[in-house]
């Protein structure tokens, strides 16, 4: 294909690619490398315009009045807000995941990592998905907001659903797996209602007393906050969890070192996760017409943030899959940049930090399987749905 702007003027209303193409659906991390390195800023009937470059990201991160984060049509608090409204909620939201609501936080996150890690059998084959990554995503988010282990499943299945209906844009079921979210969180907040000054002192319960603007929170802005954290980690986590021990178990040099250096841990999450992007992109709209290179982008149009190719332009990172988590730290978009970067980074960061750690604690050896292929997850997840691998555990840890 030529560039963009040849393609544009001979072609104006023909799209550039299609994200749900078998093509790109098989790996998605090399589909968007190709397309970058074609086509930048590209169009599809699928995602509208979408920014491939670390530089045009950037550009849509840092220029808030231009892209707006209001894109999607339900109410969606603090993501789908623009200042000033999205400063409001933000002051409210941030305090939730600052360092001393970490450090109270760590010890019980601390407590699932090693039992998840601990329930791994003394050697033998384990499909990582959903064995580990999903059981401590969905108990650590249960944990953090103060929820009972009975809603552990029921959350599973809603992820699984909200995912296939995202893929297959069946608005109509998208909707149905948000109405059966929000029953559950409505249901967890009347609780805490009846129990009035009795509730328990938890998460949840203090987003049902907190306020904005001198009110206090509407039930329907309380569901949306805890929809999104929930959709953010939950999915996320699985994901990242999937691609570290993935990437650990194809560099036994690198899993052993790590052993070892546990406090180089951090740096070296961030790192593979840039690698391999756990969350793909995110939407934005247009306020006014822009050109972005060389495409005329009217006002009102969706684009699409490819974290997953911005996080690995050759421009920024040189070679992307060169592992140099010194280097490439300061400009990773794992958790995005300016004032929509990710608010619960920290607790991200924890919980990755925590169960790998605990994973290489309990093991002397994670290993890939040649026979057993993992299955890769398709656009809007990334990771691996199955991740079948080999493990050998400690003598007397597991």
């Amino acid at each position: 294909m030529g560039s963009s702007t040849d393609n544009e003027a001979a072609h104006p209303d023909r799209p550039d690619w299609d994200p749900r193409s078998r093509e790109t659906l098989d790996d998605q991390i090399a589909a968007y490398d190709a397309l970058r390195r074609r086509c930048p800023v590209a169009r599809s009937d699928y995602l509208n315009w979408s920014f491939l470059t670390h530089a045009d990201v950037m550009r849509a991160l840092r220029d808030h009045d231009t892209y707006s984060n209001a894109a999607s049509t339900h109410l969606s608090v603090p993501n789908g807000m623009d200042p000033p409204e999205h400063t409001l909620f933000r002051r409210i939201i941030e305090p939730y995941f600052a360092q001393d609501a970490m450090a109270v936080f760590e010890p019980a996150c601390r407590g699932i990592a090693d039992a998840v890690a601990a329930s791994l059998p003394s050697r033998g084959e384990i499909d990582l998905v959903p064995a580990v990554a999903e059981d401590f995503a969905l108990k650590v988010q249960c944990a953090f907001m103060g929820w009972p282990a009975e809603l552990h499943e029921p959350l599973r299945a809603w992820a699984r659903r909200n995912a296939e209906a995202t893929l297959a844009r069946d608005r109509t079921e998208m909707a149905n797996v948000a109405l059966e979210f929000d029953a559950h969180i409505r249901g967890l907040l009347k609780i805490r209602r009846d129990a009035g000054e009795q509730a328990q002192n938890d998460v949840t319960t203090r987003l049902m007393r907190d306020s904005v603007d001198g009110r206090p929170l509407t039930e329907a802005e309380i569901v949306s906050i805890v929809r999104n954290w929930t959709v953010g980690e939950v999915g996320t986590i699985t994901a990242s969890i999937g691609i570290i021990i993935h990437y650990l178990a194809e560099r036994p040099a690198l899993q052993d070192q790590l052993r070892r250096m546990p406090a180089a841990l951090p740096a070296a999450i961030d790192e593979i996760l840039r690698i391999h992007a756990p969350l793909i992109a995110n939407r934005r709209v247009t306020t006014r017409p822009v050109v972005v290179g060389g495409r005329s982008i009217p006002a009102g149009q969706r684009v699409t943030l490819i974290w997953a190719s911005a996080n690995r332009d050759e421009a920024v990172f040189g070679d992307p899959d060169v592992f140099d988590p010194d280097r490439n730290g300061p400009q990773n978009l794992l958790y995005g940049a300016g004032i929509h970067v990710c608010p619960g980074a920290p607790l991200a960061r924890l919980e990755l930090r925590l169960i790998i750690e605990a994973l290489l604690r309990r093991t002397r050896r994670i290993a890939a399987m040649p026979d057993r292929l993992p299955v890769r997850a398709v656009y809007p997840g990334s990771g691996f749905t199955s991740l079948p691998l080999w493990i050998d555990c400690v003598e007397d840890a597991c």
